[in-house]
């Protein structure tokens, strides 16, 4: 792997919200608005969720902008708010404009990192395009120059900064979040790491109590996520 080269389910996820077997209960803790960072990832519900669903993706990976309208929405309505099931998203990083988008993602504080995930992959469609019809001296930008500028050019280029500062960040801050080597780099790393501990191969891949399943849309991994909340006394800890 080269480092350097809306969400259709609502309203069935709303009904199993309403009739599942994982539905809150009245004046329950909504776990839909808990995210903790752990290891470069972004955690979303109760933590101690006796099944833990991890999803490794690419903001340049068609089919994991597929799985934000198809998969997401009825995850976070319909299994995290009860606590009985996280939802980690990791990052697999693809190429540069993947890196760009990552850190900016994870840009300020971690409870924008949702909105930040949603506003990037949901323009995934616009913003690629603009990346097909750019002009060799717009690439040259992005291979050339230190880390922080190949970053912004992409940035800048793509419309990324539009994006973010409709969320009400700065271009300063972003910029600032684009110089962070530390981060960069922890990312890069931790790509490289859970490729190599999962045997990874595409995206979108998920992993539910530590464990890799044949899944890669949400037609399939549904199946595998509900005989996992069926039967949580056989749930792992293990994280990733």
């Amino acid at each position: 792997m080269t480092f350097w080269l809306r969400i259709t389910a609502v309203l069935a996820a709303a009904t199993l919200v309403a009739s599942g077997p994982i539905a809150a209960q009245d004046g329950a803790q909504n776990w839909n608005t808990a995210v903790k960072v752990q290891d470069d990832g972004h955690i979303l519900g109760n933590p101690d969720a006796p099944v833990k669903l991890v999803e490794f993706m690419s903001y340049t990976c068609s089919h994991c902008a597929e799985f934000l309208d198809d998969g997401e929405g009825a995850i976070r309505l319909a299994y995290v708010p009860s606590g009985k099931v996280s939802f980690e998203i990791r990052h697999l990083l693809r190429d540069p404009v993947d890196l760009t988008a990552a850190v900016l993602t994870q840009c300020g504080d971690p409870k924008k990192f949702i909105g930040n995930h949603d506003a990037i992959l949901s323009k995934q469609e616009e913003w690629m395009k603009t990346a097909r019809d750019t002009t060799q001296a717009q690439r040259s930008r992005w291979q050339f120059g230190t880390v922080a500028a190949r970053m912004q050019a992409i940035a800048s280029d793509l419309g990324f900064y539009d994006i973010l500062e409709a969320r009400g960040y700065t271009r300063p801050e972003l910029n600032r979040c684009l110089s962070n080597e530390g981060k960069i780099k922890s990312l890069a790393d931790t790509s490289q790491r859970d490729i190599q501990t999962y045997n990874l191969e595409g995206t979108p891949s998920f992993l539910i109590n530590g464990k890799l399943v044949d899944a890669h849309n949400w037609a399939t991994l549904q199946p595998e996520l509900d005989k996992a909340v069926a039967a949580p006394e056989m749930a792992s800890d293990k994280q990733p």
